[in-house]
């Protein structure tokens, strides 16, 4: 496959900016790794392939249909087997996998739900009129209470709707500060050869899978206007904003700075 052709749809604008969603940012995150180029849109969860954002366009050259994919570990691993990008897990041990798989379950299946409550129960309304801009007011209000309830659900169903906001301050706080201690020893140590004096997760001198994710949840957590909380925790460790701010620079200097308009960071 030569010269591919790839769109991500984020669920936001098109902007030289990272948006509100930790997989979206992990994903071009994953794509800037692999150093692909690539153009960014809207989209919508309807359109893609599995309900939800974000998703890829992905055509082997300007003559062929593009190919939807959508999940963003699924997206990676299509990448790998087209011959689009280099495994970022293969010079792993089997010891070193494990622990990649554990950082990004601790994001991608506690951290996202935390968030998720403090987005959408704790402040509402910002995340409403972020995540629903195009639509007109009426419509807005209407798809905004669909939206609170069947999110409330999830989150009961999944355990974190159970919990009181002050245990769930208190989990979240815990999980940044486990990411902290995993990149304060990682910059000690900060792998040979790696740029820009960047240092990763894992301690390598490359990044890996879980350094697509954890920058997603940072870059996106430090614009979120509708997750003040989150911010302030982030902000509040230094070794992780300067773990960010070096990936920000080396692979995304096109890009807003979360420090931009104030530290809001998106528009």
């Amino acid at each position: 496959m030569t010269n591919p052709a790839i769109t991500t749809f984020r669920g936001f604008p098109a902007t030289a900016a990272y948006v509100w969603s930790p997989f979206a940012c992990k994903l071009e995150a994953r794509l800037r790794f692999a150093g692909l180029a690539y153009k960014v849109d809207q989209g919508a969860p309807p359109k893609g392939p599995r309900g939800k954002i974000p998703y890829i366009a992905l055509s082997k050259d300007s003559d062929s249909a593009p190919e939807m994919v959508s999940d963003t570990s699924m997206i990676s691993e299509k990448l790998v087997d087209a011959g689009l990008a280099e495994d970022l897990n293969a010079k792993l041990t089997p010891v070193e996998k494990a622990q990649d798989a554990a950082v990004r379950a601790l994001l991608e299946e506690k951290l996202y739900f935390y968030q998720t409550y403090e987005r959408w129960e704790q402040n509402y309304y910002p995340m409403r009129d972020k995540a629903l801009a195009a639509l007109p007011l009426p419509v807005k209000f209407l798809v905004g209470q669909l939206g609170y309830r069947k999110m409330s659900s999830a989150l009961y169903g999944q355990g974190t709707g159970r919990l009181t906001a002050s245990e769930i301050t208190k989990f979240k706080t815990e999980v940044w500060d486990h990411i902290n201690a995993l990149l304060t020893a990682s910059s000690r140590k900060r792998g040979s050869g790696a740029p820009d004096g960047m240092f990763f997760v894992l301690g390598g001198s490359k990044p890996t899978e879980a350094d697509t994710s954890l920058f997603g949840f940072v870059a996106s957590g430090l614009v979120c206007d509708a997750a003040p909380e989150t911010r302030r925790i982030i902000r509040s460790l230094p070794t992780v904003m300067d773990y960010a701010d070096k990936i920000h620079r080396h692979f995304f200097p096109d890009y807003e700075h979360w420090d931009d308009d104030d530290g809001k960071g998106e528009k």
